[in-house]
């Protein structure tokens, strides 16, 4: 993972505890990216460094959580946003879903998703 946006509180793991809070509340002040996916999923691996890359570019216009979805009660966070495959990424903005997408996407696409739909 980049290590400034790492560093920088840019890019954090949750889960199904703390999502309401570190996520729909927290995106009421900044949106809020949501990266759902899970270690035996190839596009998972090639979407991260991308969607690290778009974070940082953007310098704390968003943040981007990741939620593994095997990991613990995450699953069913998966099923409560009714996610049907991996990766799948949901920008929060007020506390509300603004938009998703699913699988590996280009640097220039998910700037163009950012664009879109992070204006609450």
């Amino acid at each position: 993972m980049e290590k400034s946006a790492m560093a920088s509180g840019l890019v954090f793991e949750t889960g199904a505890e703390e999502f309401d809070e570190k996520v729909l509340q927290a995106s009421k002040a900044r949106p809020v990216m949501v990266d759902f996916w899970a270690d035996w999923c190839p596009p998972c691996i090639t979407l991260t460094p991308v969607l690290e890359r778009v974070v940082a570019a953007y310098g704390g216009a968003f943040t981007l959580a990741k939620v593994e979805v095997d990991a613990g009660e995450n699953m069913r966070l998966a099923g409560r946003y009714g996610l049907r495959g991996f990766p799948t990424v949901i920008l929060f903005v007020g506390g509300e879903e603004a938009g998703r997408f699913h699988g590996a996407k280009p640097d220039h696409w998910v700037k163009d998703f950012v664009d879109e739909h992070s204006r609450g």
